[in-house]
């Protein structure tokens, strides 16, 4: 993965990244985006910015932490977030949703998942729930593959290990990144080794990995067994500035087949986020037309024309 230092000194210097930023209310056409290097949320602000860019905005992504983005727009140095997965990021929201400096927009992408997942070969060999996992903990070395320290996965599976859930006590989190998790998931499934991860929806993993769910009656990452509602955030000052942008953002939504195919094409085939976002964009004109209802240029024109013209929709 591209993080090759560690994460406090990946906070540090994203902290003084977001510090050396002028505001991002400087100029009125500025949009700040916070953005961890996670594929899909990649794909989407870079179809945000493509699209936003020809209606005269100025957007500007900054890759970042995820800690450090909540901190970002309670401070105002981020305006946008298209990541928040709730309920595992609550904890950081709910402050800056009780403070007032942050609000929730649209569910930008519908049927999402976050929980533990295993090979189908481990699952029909009878591990199916968090539940079967410490009766075989030497078959798997005793670890859980997570994608990253800080994320909201990392934070609930510490505590179940730190309260000894599900027996979990003994057990170690290898918190590598999202490449290095899914290249030690296809490594053991080529090798058809026991190995169990963080696994989520939408994604490429689901398309191309033999893999299930395990079941959890604990809701360890949240009800519906991690069901997830993946929210738009915007910073409150930056909202009541910016209607225009409010109107989009909550139109802004896809579903769960598009981002993953999305996350396939930039994660896995290798193609550039603003070759997918393009090619994106040009194969769902009617659903771009939606996204626009409504929106103006920043010189006060119609969005629709503008963005048809420009991307010959």
């Amino acid at each position: 993965m591209r993080y090759a230092t560690t994460l406090p000194a990946l906070l540090l210097g994203a902290y003084l990244s977001l510090s050396a930023m002028p505001a991002a209310q400087a100029a009125d056409d500025t949009i700040v985006f916070g953005a961890p290097a996670w594929p899909g949320i990649s794909v989407k602000t870079e179809i945000a910015s493509q699209l936003l860019s020809t209606l005269g905005y100025r957007p500007k992504t900054e890759e970042i932490g995820l800690q450090v983005i909540y901190q970002g727009l309670d401070s105002g140095d981020v305006d946008i977030f298209l990541g928040a997965w709730l309920p595992a990021q609550q904890p950081m929201l709910a402050p800056l949703e009780e403070k007032g400096s942050v609000r929730r927009l649209a569910t930008n992408v519908t049927g999402a998942q976050m929980t533990l997942a295993v090979p189908e070969y481990i699952y029909d060999s009878g591990i199916t729930s968090f539940a079967d996992l410490d009766a075989h903990r030497d078959e798997f070395g005793g670890e859980i593959y997570g994608f990253g320290a800080g994320s909201a996965a990392s934070e609930i599976l510490h505590k179940a290990i730190d309260a000894d859930t599900w027996g979990l006590g003994d057990w170690t989190l290898v918190d590598t990144s999202t490449v290095g998790m899914l290249s030690a998931v296809k490594s053991h499934i080529d090798n058809h080794e026991p190995i169990v991860w963080v696994g989520w929806k939408p994604h490429w993993m689901n398309l191309e990995f033999p893999m299930h769910y395990l079941s959890d009656s604990k809701n360890l990452f949240g009800k519906g067994n991690g069901a997830s509602d993946v929210r738009t955030l915007i910073a409150s000052t930056y909202a009541k500035a910016h209607p225009n942008l409010v109107t989009f953002f909550d139109q802004f939504t896809f579903s769960s087949a598009e981002q993953s195919w999305m996350i396939q094409q930039y994660g896995q085939v290798g193609e550039s986020q603003q070759a997918v976002a393009k090619a994106w964009i040009g194969a769902h004109p009617e659903q771009v037309r939606a996204m626009l209802e409504g929106v103006k240029t920043t010189a006060g024109e119609p969005a629709w024309p503008a963005v048809r013209a420009a991307f010959s929709l």
